[in-house]
């Protein structure tokens, strides 16, 4: 069926709406986390749960999802996922409880995970044209860049008119477009019955990812239990053991694991994890650190964090323009390094310099939007045709794992090393010791020395910022360290595909 051009392009931007529902998601609570912990008295550890809950559920469900719409249609695919995502942002807005919150966006992730892999099959198939097809992916991909910016930003404008729930609602009116205009635009659905669709894999593949982030959450509060962090690391290291031999045994695995033979592929799925591990991390901790220390709106520090997204759009759309030039070495290795030259500006005046933050915050963007750019096509361009399908879950779970590694681990440490470190007046209650949050409700309620009270909790929370800080760009590093070895033979002037193993 030949799909005309105009066509074409408006379905485009109704997968891209979708993708950029999905992608807000993971960002638009940054900015709103302060509020909607007061608001629902949550923990700093449930706090952090309702940002990862979905995360963690669609990086389980991701790998499977993919080849559940190979088998059933992409096109009914993509619109049960919007109708399951649409319920779920109701059900969030009107949550009365941190437990149900957090049930309500692992809800948001099945549908996420059920839209993800259906809008770029929907792109492959719509686009016959490779010249299109390409330009309509690199249009795609800046989604990514787009929804992770706009999230604090919405948040912060949704907060200072509405209450929280907002946030979610305004997901409803793009569910109910986007479906009507699927339905109207998009290809007539083509089912494949003949492909295999495992449950299993992805439900073994979540157990192994819930309890990664279980340990290390526990293991960052100031009194871990020895249970708990046992019990999630057995559940860890049984569930990925179980998955990768499962895997192996079965005629059409999720995961193929021959494929990170090559090095190009694999250098690509590194990128792209590491690039989405130090925006989630940058954006979280310094959202939160300029409204709680700063006394920033939430809008005010929304724009502050976009100033990452202003330096990656343009090296994105400008990376895979001259991809074919550099080859990936330059953008990959050298985009990871630059990245980590702005986190060191960042770090370094943070606390003294708006002007030199901003520049270290649009540097990092600069790096990392080039180098996620070029991930995508070192991941599709170095493996056979029909393991593209698995190609392109394997590319989407390398960036919701490096978002989600991010919250649970520099969440975690944020709390760890504010707690540990914070020096508190005498008489102020040992509950100030849990958060920055605490600290402040407490210096509200008249508790002690307010002032000595504020000052101190600012001065602990800015300790561990900075701690943070040097985790994301000690690990910018290590990714440019690891993906510069990788791709030492993919400088200037080499070929995109490296020797593929099959």
């Amino acid at each position: 069926m030949v799909i005309s051009k105009r066509r074409r392009w408006l379905l485009l931007a109704v997968v891209s709406a979708g993708l950029l529902l999905i992608t807000l998601d993971n960002s638009i609570l940054y900015a709103a986390l302060p509020t909607l912990v007061e608001d629902l008295g949550a923990s700093s550890s449930e706090g952090l749960w309702i940002i990862n809950a979905y995360p963690v559920v669609m990086a389980g469900l991701l790998l499977g999802s993919g080849t559940l719409g190979d088998r059933v249609g992409h096109r009914r695919m993509f619109v049960i996922g919007l109708a399951v995502f649409g319920v779920a942002s109701l059900v969030a807005a009107f949550s009365t409880s941190p437990e149900a919150l957090i049930a309500a966006r692992a809800f948001l992730a099945v549908g996420a995970a059920a839209m993800m892999p259906a809008t770029l099959a929907l792109i492959r198939v719509t686009f016959d044209d490779e010249r299109e097809r390409n330009m309509a992916i690199a249009v795609w991909g800046t989604m990514a860049v787009v929804g992770s910016a706009l999230g604090p930003i919405i948040s912060g404008i949704l907060l200072q008119h509405f209450w929280w729930g907002s946030v979610f609602i305004i997901n409803v009116p793009v569910v109910v477009a986007a479906i009507a205009a699927t339905l109207v635009l998009a290809p007539p659905n083509d089912p494949d019955p003949s492909k295999q669709w495992d449950l299993a894999s992805s439900l073994l593949a979540l157990v192994a990812l819930v309890g990664l982030v279980l340990a290390i959450k526990e293991t960052a509060k100031t009194e871990p239990a020895p249970a708990v962090v046992a019990a999630a690391v057995l559940a860890t290291v049984a569930g990925g053991w179980a998955f990768a031999r499962r895997q192996r045994r079965l005629a059409y695995p999720l995961l193929d694991f021959a494929i990170f033979r090559n090095r190009a592929f694999l250098a690509g799925v590194l990128a792209a994890g590491f690039a989405l591990f130090a925006i989630s991390g940058i954006q979280l901790v310094t959202t939160q650190r300029f409204q709680l220390v700063e006394g920033f709106t939430p809008l005010r520090a929304g724009f502050l964090v976009a100033a990452v997204a202003l330096g990656a759009f343009p090296t994105a759309m400008l990376g895979g323009a001259v991809l074919h030039r550099v080859g990936l070495l330059p953008l990959i290795t050298g985009g990871l390094a630059l990245g980590s030259i702005g986190t060191l500006l960042v770090l370094m005046n943070f606390a003294t310099s708006m002007g030199l933050l901003v520049t270290g915050l649009i540097i990092t963007g600069s790096g990392l939007g080039a180098a996620m750019s070029v991930a995508s096509s070192a991941i599709m361009g170095n493996v056979p045709a029909r393991r593209a399908g698995m190609a392109s879950s394997v590319e989407e779970v390398s960036y919701e794992f490096g978002g989600l590694i991010a919250v649970a681990l520099l969440g975690s440490l944020l709390t760890a090393v504010y707690s540990a470190t914070i020096d508190l007046p005498a008489g102020v209650s040992d509950r100030a010791r849990d958060s920055l949050d605490s600290a402040l409700a407490l210096a509200g309620e008249g508790e002690g020395a307010q002032t000595a009270l504020i000052r101190a909790a600012s001065e602990a929370f800015d300790g561990a910022y900075l701690a943070v800080m040097v985790v994301v760009a000690a690990a910018l590093v290590a990714g440019a360290l690891v993906t510069g070895v990788l791709l030492r033979r993919h400088g200037p002037g080499s070929a995109l595909s490296g020797p593929a193993h099959h």
